[in-house]
Parts: C-alpha cells; sequence; structure tokens
C-alpha cells in the first residue's frame, strides 16, 4: 500500500481542495444571481418577454472529449507523417533531437496535467506519446539497426515498449498527488474489497491504483503489447508449429493472470480478451497438431501443449469469481485435457478404437470431481465429461438405426432363407458404418456411468431411464457389430423382448421398459420373415410375451394390444403357411377383433380398454384389406364385422357402436348386390330405407318431440332421390311410374299425420317426376311456339307477381303457419 504523505504535502494537497472549492462556489453564486434576476417582474407591462433559454445540444464532457481525441490523432498522423516522409531531410542529431524531445514532451506533459485536474488531456497526450514510442522505435531500426533482423527487433522492441508503457502508467499514476489527492482509507478499502478481502499484491495494487489517481490508458496499452513478444521471437528463431503453440499458450496464461488479479477494468478486460483469444488459437493449434500426428511421439508433444492449455483453464476457472464463468472455463479445460490424451491414443490403437479412446479419456475425468474443488469447477468437469460422452453416443447412433431399421427390407423378401449373419439380415437395403463395431461398446460405457455415476436424487430417475435405453440399444445392435450368426442375432433380440417386461416391475416409470419390449418385437418379427419356421414361432411367443405382461397393473393399456396385434401377425402367417389366398386368411384375422370385443367387455381399466378396442378395429380393418380383392368374401367379411360391432353396442357404454353396426351390414349387403350384378338403385336404398324408418318411428314413439326430420328424412332421402334420378335417365314407364306412386303416398301420409318432412320430401319428388313425364310434351310447344313468347310471358308473369305481391305474401304466411304447426 502507497504509504501517506509527510505532513507538508498534505497541508499543500488540503489547500489546493480549498482553492478549488472557493472557485466553485463563486460560479454557483453568480448562477444563483442571475436566476434571480431572470424571476423577478418587469417594471413595464409592455416589455418583450425574454427569450426561452436554449438547452446545449452537446454536453460540456462530451465537447471535451471529443476535441481532445481528434486533437490526439491529428498530432500522431503529424507525427507519422513526420517520421515517414520528413525523416531523411534531416540529419542524424535533428532527428534525434526532434523526436526525443517531441516523445519526451508528450509523456511528461501529463504529470503536470494531472496535478492540475486535468485527467482528459492527459490521456489524449499519453496516448500522443506512447504512438511516437512507437515511431521511435521504428526510427531506431531503420537508421541505427537496418541489418537487424525484422521479425525479432519486432520481438524485443514489443517486450521493450510492455514494459516501458506499464512502469510509465505505473508510475505517472502511482504517485499520490498524481490526481489532486491522497489515498484515503476508503481506497484502500475498495481495493480489498476489489480483490476478496485480501491484502492487494504489490504490482497489481499499483495497476489499481494508477486506474483510480492515474493515467488509464498506458497498462492496457503495455497489455496489448506484451501480446507479441514470445509470438515474434518464436518466429524469427524459425521455431516449428509446437514452438509457436507453446508461445501463443504462455502469453494466454499471463494474460489469464493479469484478468484475474488486476481491478482495473480495462486492464481485465484487454487482458481477457487476449487470454481468449491467444488460448482459443494455441488451443486450435494443439487440437489440430494431435489431429494430424503421425506417431506417438509427435502426439506426445501436441498432447502437452493441449495438457498446458488445460492447466490454464483449469487454474483460472479455481480463481474465476462468477460461478458461470468459471464452469464454462472448466469445461472447456475437460474437453481440451481428453483431446490430448485420446490423440496419444488414437496412434497407438486401431482406428475403429478412436472414439473408445476418447470416450474413456472423458470418464476418467469423473475421477478428478472430488469434494475438494470449488463447485463450479466440478460442474464444469462433469459437463465436459457429460459432453464426451454424448458425442460418443451421437457416434454410436447410425449402428443403432440400422439395426433398428435394417430388418424392416425382410418385407420384400418373405421366407426367402435365412441370411448368414445377423449383419446380413440388417444392411440389405441399408450400406453398415465403417468401423463401427465397437459402437456397442460406446453405448455400455455410456449405460453404465449414468446407472452408477449419477446419485442425485433428482437426476437418478432420469439417469437410470438413459442406462435402459443405453443398454437397449446396446443388446440391439450388438448382434449385427460382431457380425453374430442369424440365429443367435434372434436370441438376443428375444432375450431382450424378454427381459424388458420382467424389468418393468423395479422400473419407475414402468411403460419405458415395455415401449422398448414392443419396439425389440417388433424389430424381432421382421427380421424372422427370412424363414418360415422362425415366423411361426417368434410370432406365437410374441403373442404369449405381451399377453402375460398384459395382466402386470400398470402394463395392460401397451401388452394388450401388443398381444393382439402380434396375435393378428401370427393369424397372417398362419394362413400363408398352409397355402391360404388372403381372403381366406382374412376369416382367420377376424379372431382378434372378436376376441377383442370379447376382452374390453370384462376389463375394468378405461385405458387398456380403450386401447384393445382400437386394436380390434385395426385388425378387422387389416380383415377387410385382405377381402378386398374378393366381393362375396369382402361381404362376408364386412357381415360378420357388423356382428361383432352389434354385440358390442350391446354395453351400455358403447351403444354408439350400432351406428358402426348398421353401416358395416348396408356395406355387406351392397357388397353382395356388386357381387350379384344387381344395377337397380332401389336394391342397394330399400335395405336401408326400410331399417332408417323403423328406427325413426321408434323413437318418434319413444320420444313425440323427435322432430320428422330427424326421424324420418334420413330414410326417405336415401330412397327417394336416387330413384329420382334414375328415373330421369330411364326413358322406361315403369320406374317414374312406380316412384310417382310411392312419393303420393309419403306425401299423403305427410298431410294425413301434419308431418313437415314426409310432406315437403314427397311433394317434391312428386313435382319432379311429374316434370320428368311432361318434359317431352313441353319441349314440343317450346318449339311450336314463336321466339317472341317467352319474353312476352315472362313479361306478364313479373306483371302479376307485382300486382299480386301483398296477397302473395299473405298467403305464404298462411303456409308457414299451417306447416308450424305440423310436427
Amino acid at each position: 500500500m502507497t504509504p501517506l504523505p509527510p505532513p507538508v504535502e498534505e497541508l499543500r494537497l488540503l489547500d489546493a481542495e480549498l482553492r478549488q472549492l472557493d472557485a466553485r462556489r463563486a460560479v454557483l453564486l453568480h448562477r444563483r444571481a442571475w436566476l434571480v434576476h431572470l424571476l423577478q417582474p418587469r417594471p413595464t407591462p409592455t416589455a418583450p418577454p425574454s427569450p426561452p433559454a436554449r438547452r446545449p445540444e452537446a454536453t460540456a464532457p462530451g465537447v471535451q472529449n471529443v476535441l481532445l481525441i481528434l486533437g490526439g490523432l491529428l498530432l500522431t498522423v503529424a507525427a507519422v507523417a513526420f517520421t515517414l516522409v520528413s525523416w531523411g531531410r534531416l540529419g542524424i542529431v535533428g532527428r534525434s533531437a526532434v523526436l526525443g524531445a517531441v516523445t519526451l514532451a508528450a509523456l511528461g506533459s501529463p504529470v503536470l496535467l494531472l496535478r492540475r485536474g486535468l485527467r482528459s488531456t492527459a490521456e489524449s497526450l499519453a496516448g500522443l506519446g506512447l504512438v511516437l514510442t512507437v515511431l521511435d522505435a521504428y526510427a531506431l531500426h531503420t537508421v541505427a539497426l537496418p541489418d537487424t533482423d525484422g521479425v525479432g527487433y519486432a520481438a524485443l522492441a514489443s517486450a521493450t515498449l510492455a514494459v516501458g508503457w506499464a512502469a510509465y502508467g505505473l508510475t505517472v499514476g502511482g504517485r499520490p498527488g498524481a490526481a489532486g489527492r491522497q489515498v484515503s482509507g476508503d481506497d484502500r478499502t475498495t481495493g480489498e474489497a476489489a480483490t476478496g478481502g485480501r491484502a492487494p499484491h504489490p504490482v497489481f495494487g499499483a495497476v489499481r491504483q494508477a486506474a483510480v489517481l492515474g493515467l488509464r490508458l498506458p497498462v492496457p496499452a503495455a497489455v496489448v503489447a506484451a501480446q507479441f513478444p514470445l509470438v515474434l521471437w518464436a518466429g524469427a528463431a524459425g521455431a516449428g508449429a509446437h514452438a509457436v503453440t507453446a508461445a501463443l499458450l504462455v502469453t494466454a496464461a499471463f494474460d489469464a493472470v493479469i484478468a484475474l488479479r488486476a481491478s482495473s477494468t480495462a486492464v481485465r478486460v484487454v487482458a481477457a480478451v487476449g487470454a481468449f483469444g491467444l488460448g482459443g488459437w494455441g488451443t486450435f493449434a494443439g487440437c489440430y497438431l494431435s489431429w494430424t500426428a503421425a506417431g506417438p511421439g509427435a502426439a506426445a508433444r501436441a498432447g502437452a501443449l493441449l495438457l498446458l492449455a488445460a492447466s490454464i483453464a483449469f487454474s483460472a476457472a479455481w480463481a474465476a469469481e462468477k460461478p458461470a464463468l468459471a464452469t464454462g472455463i472448466a469445461a472447456a479445460g475437460g474437453l481440451v485435457t481428453v483431446v490430448a490424451f485420446g490423440g496419444v491414443l488414437r496412434t497407438v490403437l486401431p482406428g475403429a478404437w478412436t472414439v473408445p479412446g476418447h470416450l474413456v479419456c472423458g470418464l476418467a475425468l469423473l475421477a478428478a470431481v472430488r469434494p475438494g474443488l470449488p463447485e463450479p469447477v466440478r460442474r464444469g468437469i462433469a459437463a465436459a465429461s457429460g459432453s464426451v460422452q454424448g458425442l460418443a453416443v451421437v457416434w454410436a447412433l447410425p449402428v443403432v438405426v440400422v439395426s433398428l431399421v435394417g430388418p424392416l427390407a425382410q418385407v420384400g423378401s418373405v421366407w426367402s432363407g435365412a441370411p448368414a449373419t445377423a449383419r446380413d439380415a440388417v444392411t440389405s437395403e441399408l450400406p453398415w458404418p465403417p468401423g463401427a463395431f465397437t459402437a456397442p461398446l460406446v453405448l455400455g460405457l455410456v449405460a453404465a456411468v449414468l446407472a452408477v455415476g449419477v446419485r442425485s436424487a433428482a437426476w437418478r430417475p432420469r439417469a437410470l431411464t438413459g442406462a435402459l435405453v443405453l443398454a437397449w440399444s446396446t443388446a440391439l445392435s450388438l448382434p449385427a457389430a460382431l457380425e453374430l450368426p442369424y440365429a443367435a442375432g434372434l436370441s438376443v433380440h428375444a432375450l431382450t423382448a424378454v427381459a424388458l417386461p420382467a424389468l418393468a416391475r423395479r422400473t419407475r416409470p414402468p411403460v419405458v421398459p415395455v415401449v422398448l419390449a414392443l419396439v425389440t418385437s417388433i424389430d424381432l418379427a421382421f427380421l424372422a420373415l427370412a424363414s418360415q419356421t422362425a415366423t411361426l414361432i417368434v410370432f406365437a411367443a410374441l403373442t404369449a410375451l405381451f399377453a402375460v405382461t398384459a395382466r402386470q397393473p400398470g402394463l395392460g393399456p401397451v401388452g394388450a394390444p401388443a398381444a393382439l396385434g402380434h396375435l393378428a401377425a401370427t393369424a397372417c402367417a398362419v394362413g400363408a403357411s398352409l397355402g391360404w389366398q388372403p381372403q381366406h386368411t382374412a376369416l382367420l384375422v377376424l379372431a382378434v377383433p372378436l376376441l377383442a370385443a370379447l376382452l374390453a367387455a370384462r376389463l375394468d381399466d378405461a385405458p387398456t380398454t380403450v386401447s384393445v378396442e382400437i386394436t380390434g378395429a385395426v385388425a378387422a380393418l387389416l380383415a377387410v384389406a385382405l377381402a378386398a380383392t374378393d366381393p362375396p368374401m369382402l361381404a362376408t367379411v364386412l357381415a360378420l364385422c357388423g356382428v361383432i360391432a352389434a354385440g358390442t353396442a350391446v354395453r351400455e357404454d358403447r351403444r354408439s357402436a350400432g351406428y358402426a353396426a348398421a353401416v358395416l351390414f348396408v356395406l355387406a349387403a351392397w357388397v353382395r348386390l356388386v357381387a350379384w350384378d344387381v344395377t337397380s338403385p332401389e336394391a342397394y336404398t330399400l335395405p336401408v330405407t326400410v331399417p332408417a324408418l323403423l328406427v325413426g318411428l321408434y323413437r318418434r314413439r319413444k320420444d313425440p318431440a323427435v322432430s320428422s326430420w330427424t326421424a324420418y328424412a334420413p330414410g326417405l332421402s336415401v330412397s327417394l332421390f336416387p330413384s329420382l334420378l334414375a328415373a330421369w335417365a330411364d326413358p322406361q314407364a315403369p320406374r317414374p311410374l312406380v316412384l310417382g306412386a310411392a312419393a303420393l303416398a309419403v306425401t299423403l301420409l305427410g298431410a294425413r299425420h301434419r308431418l313437415q318432412a314426409p310432406l315437403l320430401l314427397g311433394g317434391t319428388v312428386l313435382a319432379l317426376d311429374a316434370l320428368h313425364e311432361l318434359a317431352p310434351y313441353i319441349v314440343q310447344v317450346v318449339d311450336a311456339l314463336p321466339r317472341w313468347v317467352a319474353p312476352a310471358l315472362a313479361g306478364v308473369l313479373l306483371l302479376a307477381l307485382g300486382a299480386t305481391y301483398e296477397q302473395r305474401i299473405r298467403d305464404a304466411r298462411r303456409v308457414r303457419d299451417v306447416l308450424g304447426r305440423m310436427d
């Protein structure tokens, strides 16, 4: 800490402060007198009002800073122009005298300016002085040392300038009277608070004091100049890539120390930018050297550089005050450490073991997560290890996808013969990722870490679920990765499908293992399609497996539909093995919706009931699709589906299934009529009309409030309008005559019982049918009449309507009232 000044110097400082206070008081009193004069009333009312005071568009400090910056820039440009253009016009003595005098003046003036409190002006001149020192160095090389290597000289010059600027900034700012005041106890307290309660370091305490009392520019500029010496020296010495990388990392380490220990914001920002920039550049170069290393020796040298970068990161994370920053830096250090050791392993192990080697290094990081480390550092190291594990899992995902999707290609070659290996069974359409036989090992290691390493109560369930999924992926991809025989691959899949439901009893939530078992069973089913024997055995075994699984508490919504789905697949396989045609196999598949309807009636669990009914409906659609090529069999299948739906509608909570049963029965009748080559529309509509009218009559008797449109309109429309369309296209007399008689009967019944729907529907059809009968005669009459008759008749009609408009409205209201009184 800087000692207190002697009493004489302190008395001088106090006098200076009092003089400044007196001057400021005089300015304020003068301003107050002017304001009082401004607020006094004017002596005469006719005096013109004073104009409002204009607000300045720029503040005084802003104007000051602009002027100082422009002045400094102009002087800098002038100095550069003098050095580059006018340098040769002076002799060696003149050159030295001019540059030396200007430099000394520029560097010495801030001392006097700081004593007078002109900090901004001092900063401008100090910046000019720093630029002049750079020009001095350039001039010295040009005149006195022209044969010296430029890169080496630049390294020496940058180091000299860094030291000189730092000393200049600390000297000018470190004096107690540099800013016109002394270092008080509050300043010391602030310095201690900035260093976390510790006594400030002598050098860094001086940096802090310079930032508070003196110039702010020289020390950050010195930090900028310090970025170049090591790198330039390495380049001048002709060092290789490893040496240049080491220079970058050492410089980054220096920057990290400055950024963590200095209390000046400007110095810390500049040092932090240098640390991240040069450290990132050096780390990237080290990673490139490690990746391109041809042997263990080169990889070890690159690994040493990466370990240096990692040690810098860990040290910075340990000393960082912000937890988020410390975690990020520690994570970066962990990743660099993995790359360092993994690069060496890459040159020793075969190429297929590169990812497992890096994964082992990433898992080894977890050993460094100890209670003695700060919490942010531990989180960063754990995040780095988790990132490595995640990248390894992503690398192994293509193997899992091929093992999961590849068996789908067996659909195109059902029962064509068992392949030789499990890999052949999954790669008939998809390529196998090269060098990926170690993917199951990667997945298994990550699964083991999740199952054993995560002990937090909040993350433990998620970790176990992730471990289960990864273990399942391992088992799924293992047969193809190891090229096991086809039978062995089926056995591994079957054991996995059996083990997962058993594991569901100990897993929360239990549905995850069952879903994985279902996916495994589907994959196994497609794999088994290569062999007829394997297909029958596997399908039957999977049906029994999920039937047992469905009986476990909570697993019914997944297990029951899975069992029914595999049962439908078994029925199809049995029919194909017996040589049946697809339409005959459909009858066998209908056993699944029948069984689903029976099970749904006995189940008490609503989700399981819904899933079973949905599966039964899907199986019924499968049966319909199988029988679609044979209309007689299709009619039979639809009728049987209608019977099943009608049986379901007997249940109190499934009355709506009756509509589906009616639709299925109608479709079955229509398909049967098509199979008999029946083309008369009445044959299709009457089987629908009669039941619909009976249902409507039943509803009307049960609930008299039901409208006739709801009760009778659907049934009447189904028969009347298709027959009307057929009558218009039928030149024979029987159909229009019969349709007219039926429409007349419907109209009379509607009038008799005062029902709107039969009256209007029957009357409309009767009128259109009569029009159809009169159409030929109307055409003959129209052809015989002159062309002016039609416009004349239209005009007469319009006049008649206009003349009797009020009577027509009254008649329409009467008709509306009559119809309104009907049901």
